[in-house]
């Protein structure tokens, strides 16, 4: 499994690119793994201010349907449009092309709560 060590990661598989006082979010290679085909991502949050661990959108695999959640909170800036038509692009890229949502974070303490790449790791090797 791929898990970059320039991110941070949610014991939920969502992870956190951080870029001054804005982030990137998307769920990990582990996840995507786990989910199968992705068929269907919905975010209807754009605009709206969520806390740490509310689910900002849906992600529908052909075997399941699964909440996506605020690694830290903050307001939802953009969607990644491009998975409305392509949302098999998170099996394939699920790190760069396959990122879900921005945020503008609201409390950048909450970053410190992340797991590392290393305890990740830990974690889905469980």
């Amino acid at each position: 499994m791929n898990v970059p060590a320039n991110l941070k990661y949610t014991k939920d598989h969502e992870w956190l690119k951080v870029e001054g006082e804005h982030a990137t979010v998307g769920i990990t290679d582990f996840a995507q793994h786990e989910l199968g085909d992705i068929v269907f991502i919905e975010v209807e949050t754009v605009g709206e201010i969520l806390e740490k661990h509310e689910a900002f959108g849906t992600i529908e695999a052909v075997k399941t349907v699964s909440d996506i959640f605020m690694p830290v909170g903050g307001e939802i800036l953009e969607f990644n449009e491009a998975l409305i038509s392509n949302p098999e692009i998170i099996n394939k890229d699920p790190y760069e092309q396959g990122w879900v949502i921005k945020i503008k974070i609201g409390n950048t303490a909450e970053i410190d709560e992340l797991l590392s790449p290393g305890q990740y790791e830990a974690q889905i090797q469980g």
